[in-house]
Order: structure tokens, then C-alpha cells, then sequence
């Protein structure tokens, strides 16, 4: 069962939404003897067993053919008349996954970034290695490296050409 529940409303679409998916499933552990009453465990594999012995599942058969025998007491051989007992065991199993907006988000700490071989990144010192950093990763766009990424790349490069332009209309630029 999968349900999807908005938290926001109606009136706020893209608000965050929390999908839900429960699975339930029983397994037979015991049951009593249709014979005796006695409890007869289950293994999970097979026909459940419905007598603890063969002697008890050869006497019920008696009984279905010959009712009269049925009458008798348990201790003399006789057919118990309790009901038929039996425990189940129920496992259910709820996955829950929140999908949040971009507004929702909670933003990571910064770490120190370094490359795939453990050594740290070193920056661009001055303007002119910044611009050539940049040209080398335009023309890496197509990189089977980057182009997986290159969504996360392009946003990261346009909040900083948006902190640059901030940055230089607050200083009279």
C-alpha cells in the first residue's frame, strides 16, 4: 500500500509530500491438534500439519467414518472438543521518504573539498587563473566525468556569478 499525503495543502503545489509504503505478512508459527488440542509447531514449509502424531490424524479418520467413536472421552480415545487454536505471527514493515523542496532543505556544513586520491583542492590565486579555470571546465562540459553532474554544476556556477554581481553592485562597481 503506497499512500501520498501533501503537507502543504491545496493551496501550496509544491509544498513538501511525504510518500508512505507499509507491507504487512503473516506466518502460521503453531496450531493445535484437530485430535488432542495439544500445540503442534510449524516449520513454514509444507502443508501446515493439522495432527501432533500419526496416531492422532489415523483416529480423526476413524471418526469421519465411524461418528459414534466421536462421542467417547479424550482419555479413552475420544475426539477433543475445543476448537482448533492456532498463533500467527504479523510483520509489518513501513518505509517512509520525504521529498522537500529546495526551500526545505537543510544546507550541509562545509567541508574541505579534495579530490579522489585524498589531496585537497587548491584554488585559483588571482583573477587570471580564476578565467582559465573557467575555460577548462567549459570545455570539460562534455567530459563523461562531469556530464552526469553538470545540473549541480551549472547551479553552483550561477550562484556565483550571482554573488559576484552582488558583490560588485554593493561596492559601487
Amino acid at each position: 500500500m503506497t499512500k501520498t499525503v501533501p503537507e502543504g495543502g491545496p493551496d501550496d503545489p509544491g509544498r513538501s509530500s511525504l510518500h508512505e509504503t507499509s507491507t504487512a505478512r503473516e506466518q502460521l508459527l503453531e496450531r493445535t491438534c484437530a485430535w488432542c488440542g495439544q500445540s503442534v509447531a510449524y516449520g513454514g514449509r509444507g502443508r501446515p500439519p493439522r495432527y501432533c502424531s500419526p496416531v492422532h490424524r489415523r483416529r480423526a479418520w476413524e471418526v469421519r467414518t465411524a461418528q459414534d467413536r466421536a462421542e467417547r472421552p479424550v482419555s479413552d480415545g475420544g475426539q477433543s472438543r475445543e476448537p482448533v487454536r492456532e498463533v500467527v505471527q504479523r510483520t509489518e514493515t513501513v518505509v517512509r521518504t520525504v521529498v522537500l523542496r529546495d526551500a526545505d532543505r537543510i544546507p550541509l556544513a562545509p567541508r574541505a573539498a579534495q579530490r579522489l586520491n585524498g589531496q585537497p583542492y587548491t584554488l585559483p590565486e588571482d583573477a587570471v587563473e580564476w578565467i582559465e579555470a573557467l575555460a577548462a571546465l567549459r570545455r570539460a562540459a562534455t567530459d563523461p566525468k562531469i556530464y552526469p553532474f553538470r545540473e549541480h554544476v551549472a547551479l553552483a556556477c550561477e550562484k556565483a556569478a550571482q554573488a559576484l554581481r552582488a558583490e560588485g553592485s554593493e561596492s559601487g562597481m
